[in-house]
C-alpha cells in the first residue's frame, strides 16, 4: 500500500493537486519488470530531495546477481 506524498507522471485522465516537492522530503522510487506466467522484480531506491537537486540514499548494486 502507498501513502501520501505520492510522485508519480502527471496523467491528464487523472485530476491532482499540484503540491510542490520540498527540500527534506523522502521519496521511494519503485521500477519493476514483471514477466507474463513468471514473475518480476521491484527495484527500490529511497532518495532524499535536497535544497540543490536529489540524494540517492539506497547503496545497494543493481547488477543482476545469478544464484
Amino acid at each position: 500500500m502507498h501513502e501520501d506524498p505520492r510522485i508519480s507522471r502527471k496523467r491528464p485522465d487523472v485530476a491532482a493537486e499540484d503540491e510542490a516537492v520540498a527540500s527534506g522530503m523522502i521519496f521511494t522510487i519503485e521500477p519493476g519488470a514483471y514477466l507474463p506466467g513468471w514473475g518480476g522484480v521491484r527495484i527500490e531506491d529511497d532518495v532524499l530531495v535536497t535544497d540543490t537537486g536529489v540524494e540517492v540514499l539506497t547503496h545497494v548494486t543493481t547488477e543482476l546477481i545469478e544464484i
